[in-house]
């Protein structure tokens, strides 16, 4: 009997995926792209060991999302698949792991995947003795459920790619000590705007302390109308992406405008951090940024604009840093730049000690 393997590929390149697992493979397999027409799916159907040609599918097949050897096929039963997951469990899962079910339903059924999620775990946990890790699995059970048929398979809790793991950081925390003290982008209406756009929802993705829009000198007010309204829509369309599908409550940065040389005197005491190309470069830095953003419970970063902060204001920084030495970053380039590269810093500074 041809052993089977379920492949995951990205929606619209299930042919693709096809094409090239049968060429790699050769005359030995059947591959049959959508199968039932559930998007994102490839079933092959190979004679020899399904061990070997998932590592090649692995390997060489970059349209192959996830690469499941099926373990075991039974009909869309609750009770069946539950007894099948146990029957694949055992010698597969050890007392001493932890297991998660992941349960992917296409069709109409009588269950929801949180039933089988529920049911199949019981009977893996009652089998094998295994304790549940839903966050962070040594292994994994999946079950793929198609319409009447369902196939399972067990991998290392690994194959699953998660956007965090234990003792990863988070730089949420250092993000919300930062005030940002950027001066406008002048010049041509819509340019003024578009830039003000990039602007703000690059101060919305880090979720920043606040935005403060600060020119040093008189600029025109229809110039500084279409930045702020460009700010304002930025922000507000990141917002609104984040707050859908963040886990975390989501703060929206708040909005000011100061003069950049008041903002200064009126900040005594805070530590500020000017960029400039007059500065050092921040890998050198990197311990320096890291204790004065550990040590504050607010940083202020200043950033220029068509023109660089001047030169009376480097003079009262805490630090001046180049992000990036050699090259003059863009107005709408540089918030992001610059922050990522102070939280480079902070993190790096940390390894070093």
């Amino acid at each position: 009997m041809p052993g089977k393997i379920l492949v995951k590929t990205p929606r619209g390149l299930e042919r693709v995926a096809a094409s090239v697992i049968e060429e790699v493979l050769g005359e030995s397999v059947k591959v049959r792209p959508l199968p039932k027409g559930f998007k994102g799916l490839v079933i092959v159907e190979v004679k020899g060991s399904p061990e070997e040609a998932a590592a090649i599918i692995e390997r060489e097949v970059l349209e192959a999302e996830k690469v499941f050897i099926v373990m075991a096929e039974v009909d869309s039963d609750l009770d069946e698949i539950a007894r099948a997951a146990a029957d694949v469990a055992r010698g597969r899962i050890s007392e001493s792991e932890t297991f998660a079910v992941r349960t992917t339903r296409r069709g109409r059924h009588d269950f929801t995947s949180i039933d089988v999620n529920v049911r199949a775990g019981a009977a893996v946990q009652e089998e094998v003795g295994a304790s549940v890790d839903l966050t962070y699995p040594d292994k994994i059970v999946w079950v793929e459920v198609l319409d009447e048929k369902t196939f399972i398979s067990i991998t290392s809790g690994a194959e699953e790619k998660k956007k965090t793991y234990p003792g990863k950081p988070n730089v949420l925390g250092i993000l919300r000590k930062i005030r940002v003290v950027q001066m406008p982008y002048t010049g041509p209406v819509e340019a003024a705007y578009k830039i003000g756009v990039r602007i703000g929802r690059a101060a919305q993705t880090f979720e920043l302390r606040e935005l403060v829009v600060a020119p040093f000198k008189p600029v025109n007010a229809r110039e500084m109308a279409a930045f702020l309204k460009g700010v304002f829509e930025g922000i507000d369309s990141r917002y609104e992406i984040q707050r859908k599908t963040y886990a975390h409550k989501v703060v929206k940065v708040p909005v000011v405008i100061q003069d950049m040389y008041q903002f200064v005197r009126d900040h005594r005491g805070e530590p500020i951090v000017a960029t400039s190309t007059r500065g050092r470069a921040i890998t050198e830095m990197s311990r320096e940024v890291r204790e004065v953003v550990e040590g504050s419970k607010v940083v202020n970063v200043l950033i220029g604009a068509r023109e660089g902060i001047p030169t009376g204001i480097l003079k009262r920084a805490t630090l001046t840093v180049d992000v990036a030495p050699g090259i003059t970053l863009a107005t709408d380039l540089a918030l992001t730049s610059i922050i990522t590269a102070l939280v480079n810093a902070v993190l790096v500074g940390e390894e070093k000690d």
